[in-house]
């Protein structure tokens, strides 16, 4: 195989009807490292909305239990691209996903918003950092691919292109970013956690992480911002590892989510409908699109 093969492949697909081989290939085959560090920074930014941080910070999940938190994120959305919305193990990790979000007042807005985080902000990431930039096709398929995750999750008004998604995330940002104590301990407990993987590193990693945040984040959350040297020297190397990969072959195996090193509470193994939290005392709900009976989508 050469560097742009899968590439060439994406392009010989439909992104309608394809969407999850290409979104497959573009997170597990072409940039598995990028796309986990971009959703970590989508997961991130959406703290900086104050509705959605105070929620975060009132049921400690992420200030309390941080690793279990990011673990079960991770590992339920990697589930659906690895096995498809229709098979099984999708099925179930889309009911927990459900089960856990209806059991808390969170707006069809905010559940919207984050939606859009996952579409926008990997996209921004390849542009600045990554070996190539994506292209129409994994676009297309990437906004397809989370529209038909947002009706899996009863969310309502979702945009239908990846130019609609970018509107919505920026249009909700500029009206919601703002300070709140409650978002600022739960960035504070994200960051400590990715800080922390990197044991006698972490304050140097803390500080390159604080270098990749924009200037409405860094304000939203009242931190002080980094130096410009700080900021060039990071950026800068992420820029030069993009170089070095475009160097590599590609992949001939995929590499998901649940292989991270970052990914370390389930040193055995785990059950997909056991991941996550079980809140009491609201009724909570599966999937709301039907499912073909014995169907599923292979990987």
């Amino acid at each position: 195989m050469r560097r742009y093969d899968w590439l060439k492949e994406i392009q010989r697909l439909d992104p309608e009807r394809d969407f999850l081989r290409i979104h497959r290939i573009t997170t597990t085959y072409e940039f598995p490292w990028d796309v986990a560090r971009a959703l970590e920074l989508a997961l991130y930014r959406t703290y900086a909305v104050p509705s959605i941080g105070r929620l975060l910070a009132e049921t400690a999940e992420l200030t309390d239990r941080t690793q279990k938190r990011y673990d079960d994120t991770v590992l339920l959305l990697d589930t659906v691209i690895e096995h498809g919305f229709d098979s099984e193990d999708g099925r179930t990790a889309i009911r927990r996903i459900n089960q856990m979000h209806r059991s808390y007042d969170i707006t069809n807005d905010d559940m919207r918003y984050v939606l859009c985080t996952f579409v926008v902000t990997p996209k921004r990431w390849l542009d600045l950092y990554g070996w190539r930039r994506l292209s129409e096709h994994e676009k297309h398929a990437t906004a397809v691919y989370y529209r038909t995750l947002g009706r899996h999750m009863g969310i309502t008004g979702i945009p239908q292109t990846f130019q609609e998604f970018e509107r919505c995330l920026d249009d909700y940002e500029h009206a919601h970013f703002g300070w709140d104590e409650s978002g600022r301990r739960v960035s504070d407990a994200t960051l400590g956690l990715m800080a922390g993987w990197y044991g006698p590193l972490a304050p140097v990693v803390r500080g390159a992480s604080m270098a990749l945040l924009d200037d409405a984040l860094l304000d939203a959350f009242r931190y002080e911002r980094p130096r410009p040297a700080v900021r060039a020297a990071v950026r800068g190397a992420l820029r030069l590892r993009a170089k070095t990969v475009r160097l590599l072959p590609p992949r001939r195996r995929p590499h998901y989510a649940r292989q991270n090193p970052e990914v370390k509470g389930y040193p055995n193994g785990y059950v997909i409908a056991d991941l996550g939290t079980f809140p009491q005392g609201r009724p909570t709900g599966g999937c709301p699109v039907p499912h073909r009976a014995g169907t599923s989508q292979a990987p």
